[in-house]
C-alpha cells in the first residue's frame, strides 16, 4: 500500500544511500576513523528517521481502518522494529 509520505521517505533514503556511498569512498581514501564514525552516524540517523516515518504513517493512517484485533496484531507486528 502506498501513503503520500512514501515519496518523502524514498528521497530520505536515496539521500542516504548517496550519503553511504560517500563513506565508501572515505575509506577508500584513508580518511580518519572520527570522520568516518560521523558520517556512519549521520546515515544511521537518517534511516533511523525514515524508519519512524513510516511506521508513524501506518499507525496513523492504516491501523485506524482496521478492526480491533486485526489492529492489535499488526501493532504488535510493527513494534519489533521500533
Amino acid at each position: 500500500m502506498k501513503h503520500g509520505t512514501h515519496p518523502a521517505i524514498v528521497a530520505r533514503l536515496k539521500r542516504a544511500n548517496g550519503h553511504l556511498a560517500g563513506i565508501l569512498a572515505m575509506f577508500a581514501e584513508g580518511r580518519p576513523c572520527v570522520d568516518l564514525a560521523q558520517q556512519l552516524h549521520a546515515v544511521e540517523k537518517a534511516v533511523s528517521n525514515a524508519k519512524r516515518e513510516l511506521v508513524n504513517d501506518h499507525l496513523e493512517h492504516c491501523l485506524d481502518e482496521m478492526e480491533r484485533k486485526a489492529a492489535v496484531r499488526e501493532f504488535k507486528a510493527l513494534s519489533k522494529y521500533l
